[in-house]
């Protein structure tokens, strides 16, 4: 982990940020980051009980659960923390922010890749739950409290229980203009009825 770039992402990606003095020392997502880095060393250095003491030492401390064989990439953004789960399969790329109440998790029981891979530049709104070992896009936007279970495309926005693809190379999302699917195909029935009961009248 480089310290310098991922307290430089916190800032960028923290309005309510004031200094890297007080994001190394208050927030408890870079926290669930330092110890992830270390119980990762001993995870992969044949010391397996010793990384998941860590972990588990790491959720009760910062309420951010990272599995120590799950793979993280650089400057990674965890805005808030608590509630976030990664599952030991689960692969992170860089400049990626993910938000509370986040689960990478897996699907089945079976042994193997169980979790999902987030590309570069991947943004996880809060309370979304992304199950099942497929690949999220880079620069790919998931919004809050969608439920993802299936391939996410490069530059989309994903939305809704389950996740849809509703825009792709669209502008960035903001959480407050998201888009809403099932609203947009009721709008479309809507019109599409208002278009029958006039041809039926006009008859």
């Amino acid at each position: 982990m480089r310290l310098r770039e991922t307290l430089e992402a916190y800032q960028r990606n923290d309005p309510a940020s004031r200094s890297k003095f007080e994001i190394f020392w208050l927030y408890n997502g870079l926290h669930a980051q330092i110890y992830y880095r270390v119980a990762h060393w001993f995870y992969t250095h044949k010391m397996k009980f010793i990384g998941r003491w860590i972990s588990q030492f790491a959720r009760r401390r910062t309420g951010v659960e990272i599995h120590p064989a799950a793979t993280i990439g650089r400057r990674l953004v965890i805005d808030h923390g608590t509630g976030i789960v990664i599952g030991a399969t689960a692969e992170i790329g860089d400049d990626c922010l993910i938000y509370q109440g986040v689960t990478l998790g897996g699907t089945g029981t079976k042994q193997g890749k169980r979790h999902p891979t987030l590309g570069n530049n991947v943004m996880v709104g809060c309370g979304a739950k992304v199950l099942g070992p497929f690949k999220v896009g880079d620069n790919a936007r998931i919004a809050a409290n969608s439920v993802v279970l299936k391939e996410v495309p490069p530059n989309s926005t994903v939305v809704g229980v389950p996740g849809r693809v509703v825009r792709i190379n669209g502008e960035k999302l903001d959480h407050i203009h998201t888009p809403d699917p099932i609203r947009a195909e009721l709008d479309y029935l809507n019109e599409r009825l208002k278009k029958l009961e006039e041809q039926l009248e006009e008859k």
